[in-house]
């Protein structure tokens, strides 16, 4: 009934009206077929909604007044005398006033109605802009994000590292003179050569992280294997990587995304659950891949419960642009904490 009269709204009006006077002389023929004792007014209202709902009040009453004569006259006809003409024009004119009530009540029930498709139109159109807003804004930060962290990475790259070349380079002289002299803070100076190379490639490799660099779908793995070995190494950590095999990705954009969540979340776990061990998993279950993240830290911070953190609506936005399904809780009530990211590698039909 609903999807009929969907599709009557899209009639044109000219329709309308010649579906209600149909209706009207349908109904008067059965009232002229089951004579004039039985009572058949109440039929006309069909053609009275229709008008009135789909074309406007004027036509209902215009219907309104069709009807009342149809139903007088096929009363009439199938034999009903009246000692005056007063009975049949006082009948009609009752009848009429009814059917003006009815029309009365659909337009505003219609107009009610109406008001409320625009306001909820509105409304609808205010938050898809919303929501196109706040999606704009999160794709600006994160670019503005890569952006600031490639600048940092090619800082720290061609700027620090360089002048801790130079500064290892000098104190590799300085040490060879002072083994020319036989001095005995010669030991003194090589081990500062040797500290200014670490820091050169803890430099190196800070830059690395920072950099947004695409991967290539066939090197996630080996991605993900080098930061939990350097997760490991910078923070103390038990970080460890489980790949299934077989596990493919549709491109490189997916591959760096994902790469950029276990990141996002790996290091939030770090500075904030201070965990013993990290557990990195990527599987492929059917037509899913799926991503985890799992630590025995101190659990869910309260703005990440809430879905305020910013790491936490980062992960969530990169996981939007592939098309993945982004969640996180709390592994038990006292500690630990599960990153899962849920990728469908074929689009439903």
């Amino acid at each position: 009934m609903v999807n009929w009269l969907k599709r009557l709204e899209a009639w044109p009006k000219r329709s309308v009206v010649a579906l209600c006077l149909g209706i009207v002389a349908a109904v008067a023929v059965v009232d002229y077929l089951t004579g004039y004792e039985t009572f058949f007014f109440v039929f006309y209202l069909i053609a009275v909604f229709l008008a009135t709902w789909f074309v406007g009040g004027f036509l209902g009453a215009l219907i309104s007044a069709v009807s009342v004569v149809a139903w007088i006259f096929t009363n009439i006809a199938a034999g009903q005398h009246y000692s005056t003409y007063f009975v049949p024009v006082w009948n009609a004119l009752i009848m009429y006033a009814f059917y003006l009530v009815v029309v009365g009540l659909l337009s505003k029930l219609r107009n009610l109605q109406k008001e409320l498709e625009e306001r909820v139109r509105q409304r609808t159109a205010a938050l898809t802009k919303e929501i196109q807003e706040r999606t704009r804004l999160q794709k600006e930060l994160l670019e503005t994000t890569e952006r600031e962290q490639r600048r940092i990475s090619h800082d720290l790259h061609d700027g620090l590292c360089q002048h801790l070349t130079g500064t290892a380079l000098a104190s590799h002289l300085l040490g060879q003179k002072l083994a020319e002299k036989s001095s005995p803070e010669t030991a003194a100076a090589n081990r500062v050569v040797e500290l200014i190379e670490e820091a050169i490639e803890l430099t190196r490799t800070l830059a690395r992280g920072l950099h947004p660099f695409e991967i290539q779908s066939g090197q996630l793995a080996d991605n993900f294997r080098e930061l939990a070995g350097r997760i490991s190494e910078q923070f103390k950590v038990a970080c460890r990587f489980e790949c299934q095999s077989g596990v493919r990705l549709p491109d490189a954009k997916v591959a760096t995304q994902l790469f950029r969540i276990a990141q996002e979340a790996v290091i939030n776990a770090v500075r904030h659950g201070k965990p013993r061990c990290i557990d990195i998993c990527l599987d492929a279950a059917g037509d899913e891949i799926i991503l985890t993240i799992t630590d025995d830290g101190s659990g869910l911070l309260e703005n990440a419960r809430n879905g305020s953190g910013m790491g936490l609506r980062i992960m969530a936005y990169r996981a939007e642009t592939i098309g993945a399904t982004f969640h996180i809780e709390r592994q038990s009530a006292i500690s630990g904490t599960r990153v899962t990211c849920t990728l469908a590698t074929r689009e439903t039909p």
